[in-house]
Order: structure tokens, then sequence, then C-alpha cells
């Protein structure tokens, strides 16, 4: 992948909140309503959530946030690739990158929550080949057959 930066971004500026609104689109489309656990925007305004965004010379590529759950663990919120950038390993970046700041912060552990149908199944695939293996809910999520809960030990 050519050269990239990946750095803290502003979930208030018109390119982050485009590329948010296209991760809640399609978290719409595919599960059914009340059971969507991506962040609205009114969720970026947390102190416990750091969203990150992927530039390659300036372009938004693709964003995704940690939450801080308690001391030693965070939570990987809205991963979300633009769609004429996928399978270019963007994805796979913001992933490390994640992974990285939780190390750096202390946590010990990261989870996340994923859809269970095929429409995230490369989601999952990426997850799984980082480490990550299937638990049960955390947090403030409960059981749900439209979810995959994940976790890492860091």
């Amino acid at each position: 992948m050519a050269e990239y930066l990946i750095s803290t971004d502003d979930h208030c500026s018109p390119d982050v909140r485009d590329l948010l609104d296209q991760h809640l689109d399609f978290a719409r489309e595919f599960t059914p309503p009340g059971h969507i656990h991506a962040l609205d925007h009114d969720g970026y305004h947390d102190p416990d959530v750091t969203l990150y965004g992927l530039r390659r010379g300036g372009l938004l590529l693709g964003i995704g946030a940690l939450r801080r759950l308690d001391a030693g663990h965070m939570e990987i919120k809205s991963m979300h690739t633009v769609a004429a950038a996928r399978r270019q390993g963007i994805g796979q970046a913001i992933l490390d990158h994640l992974l990285s700041e939780a190390r750096n912060s202390g946590a010990t552990r990261v989870s996340l929550e994923t859809g269970s149908f095929e429409a995230f199944a490369a989601a999952r695939e990426l997850y799984l080949a980082a480490g990550f293996t299937e638990c049960g809910p955390f947090g403030d999520h409960v059981e749900s057959h439209t979810s995959a809960f994940m976790t890492l030990g860091l």
C-alpha cells in the first residue's frame, strides 16, 4: 500500500462525518433495528472514545475507534474503509494501529462486536487472522443472534 498517515481525527470534519454515515448506513442495511451497536455521531463526544483516520495524500480512506471500558480493557468501534479502497490493506493497517494504541495505553485486552451476518464476514476474517477469538458479550453488550463478539489478549 502506498504511504499513508493514521492519526486521531475529528468526528465533526465533513469527510469523517460522511464516512461515519456510510458506516452507519452499512450497519442499518444488514442489521435489524435495535441491534446496531455502531456509535452514532454523539457517541464520539465520549472522552473514553478516540477516533482515528487513515489518510493517503490527505484523502480519508478508513476510520477506526477505541473505547476504554476499564483500566485494562478497550473496545474497537466503527472500523470502516471506503468502498473504493477495500482489499488494499487499509483495514489491516487501521487494526494494527488500534492494537498498538491499546497496548501503549496499558490495555491488556481488546474486544469488539461485529455483525453475525454474511455482510460482515470479511471483518470477522480480519479479526480472526489477527488472533481474536470468539467470546461472549462484554461491557454493556448482551447476547444476540445478530452479534459476533471477539476478544484478544495483548
